[in-house]
Formats: structure tokens, sequence, C-alpha cells
């Protein structure tokens, strides 16, 4: 677990880089035909950017699970986010899993397109959002 007691703003700034940087990796890989290596980093920029969020609120967890559950529950019931991101959340969360564990599953550069940019849709999000606090 992150030691929180440091500095939380240099964690979610962090955490945002590997955003932006699974997100690149995922448009590298989607224009190499890499389609379940993209679907992968598709997610991945998602997860950190929640946890990016969530660092921010002293929360971690090694679960994805919990890790989602917790960003559900803070920003989208509550409404600081649309729930169209839950939704993005979700198919992210099912294909990277399919793609990563299920050795037969195939998937379409058009599926790993849409998954794309709904991951740069989500970043964008949270990147508005983040920019709205006063972080000093």
């Amino acid at each position: 677990m992150p030691d929180f007691n440091g500095n939380k703003i240099a964690l979610m700034r962090h955490r945002i880089e590997q955003s932006k940087r699974c997100l690149d990796s995922a448009v590298m890989l989607l224009n190499a035909d890499a389609c379940k290596d993209a679907a992968n980093r598709s997610y991945y920029s998602i997860f950190h950017a929640m946890r990016a969020v969530l660092a921010l609120d002293c929360f971690d967890s090694k679960k994805h699970s919990s890790i989602i559950s917790e960003f559900r529950r803070r920003y989208i019931k509550s409404g600081i986010f649309q729930k169209e991101l839950s939704d993005i959340i979700e198919d992210a969360f099912d294909i990277r899993t399919d793609s990563d564990y299920n050795d037969f599953f195939v998937i379409s550069k058009d599926e790993v397109a849409k998954q794309t940019a709904n991951a740069k849709l989500f970043l964008t999000a949270i990147e508005a959002y983040l920019g709205t606090l006063n972080m000093g």
C-alpha cells in the first residue's frame, strides 16, 4: 500500500502519467493490430486513472474489484461522474479479463478501437475533474 502520509498529490499525478502511458501504448498496439494487448493497455489506462482519483481519498487496494467498487461508490453513485463512465469501466474490465485469460478470445480491431476511445474519454473526464480541484 502507498504511504498516504506522504504527498498524495504527487501520487495522484504519478498515476495519471501511468494512465497516459497506458493509453499511448494502447493506441500504438491498436495500430500494430495487436488487439488483445491494446485491450489490456486500454483497461489499465482506466484503472490507473481511477487509482489517481482515489489516491486523493487515501484509498487503494490490491484488488481490481475493490478499486472499481470504491470509485463507483464515491464518484459515480454520488453524481460526480456520469453513469456512462461506470459502463466504460465494466466493458473494459470484462474485455481485459477475456483478453488476458481466455486463450481463444478474439476481439476485433473495431471493438478495441472503441475501447481505446472510451479509455481516452475516461481519462479526459478524470483530468477535467482533477483540474477543478484546488491542489495548490
